[in-house]
């Protein structure tokens, strides 16, 4: 080793990734010993805004031709701390910093991250294990049953047709297309749910709306009539209990619909709408100005913003009794936030406090796009992670690492982008991660594998193209590894309703069309049932601390493991078209004693893997090579 550093490795960093405040964490470098030193190295340590803390590091001992020396840190308060070391020679101060994914480099890099978190910060024990489902409300199951006070305005479709999207002779598309899809459709298929492994339901937006997205948010305390009724979310949330479910709620607490009890804009409802009078009780939370201009969510005239942090609107959604109390009553088991970078910490902080004050196990979620430990949104570092606001977000880091890799990127990038976030995430928040390939908002995988770029292509083309038969063998197969990684790394998969079905989609709104029911691809719905059983069966999967051991051309190997009791599973993927072999005897795996195949081809000491399959083998970790400890 010829490195200074390397913050995932416990002889340099331990312990690795995130730490809570007050937690000691121990920092060693490595100097050549002829390097001659002025003085102690340091490590410096800072928040942005802080001043830097310099920290002298000691002797702890040489070998090798290489003198170590260390310091421990025990951080006062928490955030996202920056380090790198520093020492001077014969009068010139060096520096060692982060040359790339993890290891220190002399005299140029970036900074090493350190995230640290509240002491009491744990996130809810429900999901750890489980299988998320998310669900399109509209286009998941139609129960066929008549709703009451149903809007006339609502065009309804004959299921399984392709969503409306031209705009109208203004340009606007109104989504006002339903294809009837209900909550005692959902209810009817929680059997199927069960027996696919789902052991958490998430639901895009149920609450009255006058889109078919529902994003546009009529009435915060009625579901939308076209689902049901509010005993019908009652009646969901109970059956779904019964069968060790769960019912996660979609939260759009950045804007209304304009045409709402709280806005309307258009005159639907009877009561007075801020859009209609100052005296309006609602008129505070929007920003007006001019002749009847108001701020809107990304200039869309139909979703104006709310402010936030305006009181009464704050102990409407968060207060007692208000809109989280109210739905968490019926049964929901938390939420998922729309657009968080966009709800500001002050919102986030009273919301999370009403969830936590309601239940510790209630759970909040966050839509946040990128490495949410270090977001930066309008000007402002953001500490979701920090223990006082979300306990996990949706992550679209793996999401993005996994199809790369499938698609031919390098595996140590792969490596490079799923350790990232391991060091930069609380372990309490790895283990309740959304971790998906599809969802409302993105392509689906099967088609973002076996077609062609659609970032280029217009709506029309997107309606015309359906993937042909070559495209969707080679989309299946690759989402089939993809879901390995999904369902096997560190968090908890979430499969975007359909996938398992083998459901096309560009994007909106064809990613949200119906479920195939009848018409399942039954070969895809049997693998991810499979995938599931092995989730469940092994509780590693849950909790357990990760290791990548294979980093081959076309296979990637890691372990899930219990750093207590050293059970583990194995995960090896070969994502090529030719069969692939890998020794049980390899270097890699000297810390671990083999027991059973779970699942794949095993040939004495050697796993086979065919064309595009995996393997799973059950083991146990030690803390010294397996040889080494026979010998004792």
């Amino acid at each position: 080793m010829s490195y200074f550093y390397n913050s995932w490795d416990a002889d340099y960093k331990s312990p690795f990734g995130a730490i809570r405040r007050n937690q000691g964490c121990q920092f060693t470098i490595r100097l050549p010993e002829e390097t001659p030193l002025d003085y102690a190295p340091v490590l410096v340590v800072f928040r942005t805004g802080f001043k830097e803390r310099f920290l002298p590091m000691n002797v702890k001992e040489c070998e090798n031709g290489y003198v170590l020396y260390t310091t421990t840190l025990i951080p006062k308060y928490a955030g996202v701390h920056y380090y790198y070391f520093s020492y001077t020679s014969n009068g010139v101060r060096h520096y060692i910093k982060r040359g790339d994914a993890c290891h220190g480099t002399l005299d140029h890099g970036e900074m090493f991250q350190l995230t640290v978190f509240g002491e009491d910060y744990q996130t809810p024990q429900f999901l750890k294990g489980g299988v998320m489902y998310q669900i399109f409300p509209d286009r998941f199951c139609s129960s066929g049953k008549a709703h009451e006070n149903v809007p006339s305005d609502r065009v309804m479709r004959n299921w399984g047709e392709l969503p409306y999207y031209k705009p109208d002779q203004n340009g606007h598309v109104w989504n006002n297309d339903y294809f009837g899809g209900d909550l005692e459709g959902i209810r009817s298929k929680l059997d199927y749910l069960e027996d696919l492994g789902v052991t958490c339901i998430y639901l895009n937006p149920v609450f009255e709306s006058h889109e078919n997205h529902r994003y546009n948010t009529a009435n915060y305390r009625n579901l939308d009539p076209l689902l049901g009724t509010n005993e019908d979310f009652r009646k969901l949330c109970e059956d779904a209990k019964k069968r060790g479910i769960s019912v996660i709620l979609d939260g759009v607490f950045s804007h209304t619909g304009a045409d709402s009890i709280y806005f309307n804009k258009f005159g639907r409802y009877d009561n007075l709408g801020a859009y209609q009078s100052e005296q309006s009780p609602y008129y505070s939370w929007y920003h007006f100005w001019g002749n009847k201009e108001y701020e809107s969510w990304w200039g869309i005239d139909t979703l104006p913003n709310v402010d936030e942090n305006n009181p009464d609107y704050t102990k409407y959604i968060c207060g007692e009794g208000g809109v989280l109390d109210y739905w968490m009553d019926l049964g929901a088991a938390g939420y998922r936030l729309d657009v968080a970078d966009e709800l500001p910490d002050e919102f986030l902080d009273n919301l999370r406090a009403c969830v936590k004050k309601y239940d510790e196990e209630k759970i909040v979620i966050g839509e946040v796009w990128e490495d949410a430990s270090n977001k930066e949104a309008y000007g402002v570092k953001r500490r979701y992670l920090l223990g006082d606001q979300l306990d996990s977000v949706m992550n679209y880091p793996f999401r993005e690492a996994i199809i790369a890799y499938m698609k031919g990127e390098a595996v140590t990038t792969f490596r490079d982008r799923i350790m990232g976030i391991l060091e930069n995430y609380p372990k309490c928040t790895v283990d309740v991660l959304m971790n998906f390939v599809s969802t409302h908002d993105i392509e689906r995988a099967i088609n973002r594998f076996g077609g062609q770029p659609c970032d280029d292509k217009s709506k029309d083309w997107m309606a015309g193209n359906e993937l042909s038969p070559e495209e969707y063998n080679r989309g299946k197969t690759m989402l089939k590894g993809a879901m390995v990684l999904q369902f096997f790394l560190p968090g908890v998969p979430s499969i975007y309703y359909g996938d398992e079905a083998g459901l096309q989609g560009w994007k909106d709104p064809f990613n949200r069309r119906c479920y195939p029911w009848g018409n399942e691809d039954t070969e895809l719905l049997e693998y991810t049932r499979q995938l599931a059983h092995i989730r469940r069966e092994n509780a590693v999967f849950a909790e357990g601390a990760m290791e990548f051991l294979v980093l081959e051309e076309n296979i990637v190997g890691f372990s899930r493991y219990d750093e207590e009791t050293g059970s583990s599973a194995i995960v090896l993927l070969n994502r090529s078209g030719d069969t692939g072999m890998v020794s049980l005897r390899d270097k890699c795996f000297r810390k671990y004693a083999f027991s059973t195949v779970i699942s794949g081809i095993c040939d004495g000491d050697a796993i086979i893997l065919p064309a595009n399959s995996y393997a799973v083998i059950s083991a146990v970790r030690t803390s010294v090579p397996v040889a080494e400890a026979e010998q004792n």
